[in-house]
């Protein structure tokens, strides 16, 4: 049995950009994953992925040319269903034989076993090995059936009669086991060992690869090509740095860029080019924009952050003289640069104010009516933030700045510059708000109202962004629940989810001393009563990605349970309990006082008919229950009072000295005496020592199961 290097390679016409990365790495794990199954590669085994603009190959190291024979066990059918009275098979036995190859002189072989509920006929055989040919065959099928094509193709193939289905025309197929040739077959094509180079700096024609293994060597020598994503991308970062370094500056980091420039060649040549300086003047947001999507430029960047008239190229090609070509790249950008600067100035012939009223024209939904709807609705549920978060000293101001900076968030949606680049939305709105001689806390909070954007990204910098972007938000959750429009499964086509972790966020990360239950109930009614009033499901999802978030700070699973469990309003509060489960999870006395408080819990759910009720000092006549008592007079008044002063980890260190009184308290008093008094008194007890003990976080969550 050999073992060698296998080299598998379709040659295509130029392959999506941005899913090229994808389509590389899945096209090499199929192949991988098929051949373990058949058992033709050890777990060691290697894979290199390679993906240019033009091909997807996997090389794959210690593959061998046969899979070894293995043992296997058919289980066929019971006895009583193979086998007659007489011991003679029946014709489901033989029929069952048959189907794996086999006669009647198979019976002979046949042995009987339990299988837990009755005697079976087993076969037992040895499977032959599988050819590599045959494996690989498979692996290649299989890795194509799943690449996660964008958009498939359907083209005709060179005979004019049959058509195939590809995400582009292929046109070669390579397959080497070492040096040696498989005979694949794929989308009409027959396997070999030629390739082709760059389009227009290969030193041949076609390569003859020699063996798989020089796969990578060859492409790079002969066809100038860059086989590897990652050391292309790796190979362009760095000249990208080298470049922007000469000229003392730096380019923009936008790693969606630099891998969309890497499956746009196969061997980077960077180039320095420049544009007008009289362009600087238009914000740079929208020339940064205009360079990156259009002409997958890289800005450049001076040590303060400020656009340069200076930008990179990624070249495809390496010219002895780059003139024509940076010449060529600063001539395509010039009219792209103008059309910004156009937009620019026409848009700021008109404030904001006076586009407001063309909202009402726009379409939000169908079902919510349009963007000047939207606007008021905004407005109104801003202002309630506003007032909150103003307090008693500001309330007034702040509702009013956040009415302000609501009625005009959305007026550039009715600009020239953000109808070319949505993306821009609200960047532009404050650019014009500051153009319009509006203060800087209203501009900053138009620009902020749609943050955050992504995972990850800035929250908004200022009270009258904070209540903008919470209003913004809740409406839209609260008026696409209300008409039933929630996300199912993997599907979220109105971003749902990233909206309730920007509240989520905002709530925990600016500690606002907003409740959520108040939020999501004003956010309901800021819409007509007919409108679904869907506010169970809308806190719910909000807890939902309450607990995510939570969990992705660190914080273990049974720590955010058992502060989650209490429903807690205010958000903002959460990192502190949490840092204070934790610290007490810490504490000797935890386990025991968990433990307890789960026992508790027991008691008081099955005395659900008791209601609460004072304890009766003169009713406590056991010790235990005297001295427990006791302790709760003591602990109780410290432990609340760390908690009003919102010291939560204060809070729970005090519950420590009740360990041993409760302990004390369940070996010697029995809670369901015979005496109604008695047992009333002492589950009121228990009500007293689970509610001082469960105001941080519900303790029984860290008690072992």
């Amino acid at each position: 049995m050999r073992q060698d290097s296998l080299l598998i390679e379709l040659f295509v016409e130029e392959l999506p950009p941005k899913a090229l990365a994808r389509l590389g790495a899945a096209f090499g794990e199929g192949v991988l994953a098929s051949l373990r199954a058949s058992s033709l590669v050890d777990e060691d085994a290697q894979l290199k992925v390679f993906a240019t603009p033009r091909r997807l190959a996997a090389h794959i190291s210690k593959v061998r040319d046969r899979s070894p024979d293995q043992a296997v066990s058919h289980k066929l059918m019971p006895v009583s269903v193979g086998l007659g009275p007489d011991g003679q098979p029946t014709p489901a036995l033989l029929k069952k034989l048959a189907s794996l190859g086999e006669d009647a002189s198979a019976v002979a072989r046949l042995q009987t076993r339990g299988d837990g509920k009755a005697q079976t006929l087993f076969l037992d055989a040895m499977a032959q090995g599988v050819s590599l040919a045959v494996g690989a065959q498979k692996a290649l099928d299989a890795a194509l059936a799943q690449l996660p094509i964008p958009k498939v193709m359907t083209y005709q193939l060179e005979d004019g009669w049959r058509s195939v289905r590809f995400v582009r025309p292929a046109h070669g197929l390579v397959a080497l086991h070492g040096d040696q040739v498989l005979p694949l077959t794929v989308l009409g094509l027959e396997a070999g060992r030629k390739t082709h180079g760059h389009r227009f700096e290969a030193l041949v024609p076609e390569l003859n690869l020699e063996h798989a293994d020089r796969y990578e060597q060859q492409l790079l020598e002969q066809g100038a090509v860059v086989a590897s994503f990652e050391a292309r991308r790796e190979d362009i970062r760095r000249q990208l740095q080298q470049a922007a370094a000469q000229q003392g500056l730096s380019p923009i980091e936008d790693a969606a860029l630099l891998d969309e420039v890497t499956a746009l060649v196969e061997r980077a040549h960077v180039l320095t080019c420049s544009f007008d300086a009289e362009f600087l003047t238009v914000p740079q947001e929208c020339l940064i924009l205009t360079m990156k999507a259009n002409q997958k430029y890289f800005p450049l960047l001076d040590a303060q952050g400020r656009l340069t008239h200076k930008f990179l190229v990624v070249s495809n090609v390496r010219p002895a003289d780059p003139t024509r070509v940076v010449q060529g790249n600063e001539r395509v950008v010039r009219p792209r640069l103008a059309d910004a600067k156009f937009f620019f100035d026409q848009d700021r012939k008109r404030t904001l104010a006076s586009r407001v009223p063309g909202l009402a024209k726009v379409v939000y939904h169908g079902k919510l009516g349009t963007q000047g709807e939207r606007v008021d609705r905004v407005r109104r549920l801003a202002r309630l933030i506003g007032a909150q978060l103003g307090g008693p000293s500001r309330a007034l101001a702040l509702a009013d700045l956040a009415d302000e900076a609501a009625t005009l968030a959305k007026a550039d949606l009715l600009t020239d510059m953000v109808g070319e680049f949505p993306e821009l939305q609200g960047i532009m709105g404050a650019y014009y708000a500051r153009h319009d001689g509006l203060r800087d806390e209203i501009a900053q909070a138009i620009e902020d109202h749609y943050r955050p954007r992504f995972a990850g990204d800035a929250l908004p910098r200022g009270e009258v962004g904070l209540a903008v972007a919470l209003a913004d938000k809740l409406e839209t959750l609260a008026g696409l629940f209300g008409i039933g429009q929630m996300p199912t499964g993997d599907k979220d086509p109105f971003a749902l989810r990233r909206h309730a972790l920007g509240v989520v966020r905002m709530l925990i990360e600016r500690e606002l001393p907003l409740g959520v239950q108040e939020l999501v109930s004003h956010a309901f009614q800021i819409f007509p009563p007919s409108h679904g009033q869907s506010q169970a499901e809308l806190a719910h999802f909000l807890s939902e990605r309450l607990v995510g978030y939570l969990k992705d700070q660190g914080f273990a699973p049974q720590e955010v349970d058992a502060v989650v469990a209490l429903h807690p309003q205010r958000w903002s509060q959460l990192p502190r309990r949490l840092s204070a489960v934790r610290a007490f999870a810490g504490l000797s006395e935890a386990p025991a006082l968990a433990a307890a408080n789960k026992r508790v819990g027991n008691i008081l759910k099955k005395a659900d008919d008791v209601a609460p009720s004072p304890v009766d000092a003169a009713l406590l006549v056991e010790p235990a229950e005297q001295a427990l008592h006791a302790a709760l007079l003591q602990v109780a008044p410290r432990a609340d009072a760390a908690f009003d002063a919102e010291d939560f980890t204060a809070s729970l260190r005090a519950l420590a000295a009740l360990k041993e009184p409760v302990d004390a308290f369940f070996d010697a008093v029995m809670v369901n005496a015979e005496d109604p008094a008695l047992r009333r008194n002492r589950l009121a007890l228990l009500h007293r020592l689970h509610g001082a003990m469960n105001r941080v976080a519900d303790l029984s969550r860290l008690a072992a199961a």
